[in-house]
């Protein structure tokens, strides 16, 4: 294992470490990008259609990737939802390329949530 990758699953380690004591479970990849969407939806946590909870981890992977300049925001809606417009494909990679650059994309996230 690289370095790069040492690193990166380390941070993501500690990442889940940290939600764990906030939440009282250690959450997946699936659970960090509905966390992310809530938190950019900005309503808190409600009661959500499972439309709406697909909804939020697109919106949260949307964002995740517009760090990158993949996507960008192009408005948010009457109902405050954020909606996206793709701004240059996503490499293709294969599905353990894709997790790692999904999970490189949302420590960037909170490592930006933290300069806030």
């Amino acid at each position: 294992m690289s370095d790069e990758s040492s690193n990166l699953e380390h941070r993501w380690t500690n990442l889940r470490a940290s939600m764990m004591k906030t939440f009282g479970k250690k959450p997946d990849l699936n659970a960090i990008l509905f966390l992310i969407g809530i938190q950019e939806l900005g309503k808190g946590i409600t009661n959500f259609t499972k439309e709406e909870k697909q909804d939020l981890m697109h919106i949260a992977t949307c964002k995740v990737f517009s760090l990158s300049g993949y996507y960008e925001l192009e408005q948010v809606d009457e109902e405050g939802w954020p909606h996206y417009r793709s701004i240059k494909p996503i490499p293709f990679a294969n599905l353990k390329e894709q997790d790692r650059m999904l999970k490189w994309h949302i420590l960037e996230y909170f490592d930006q949530l933290e300069k806030i």
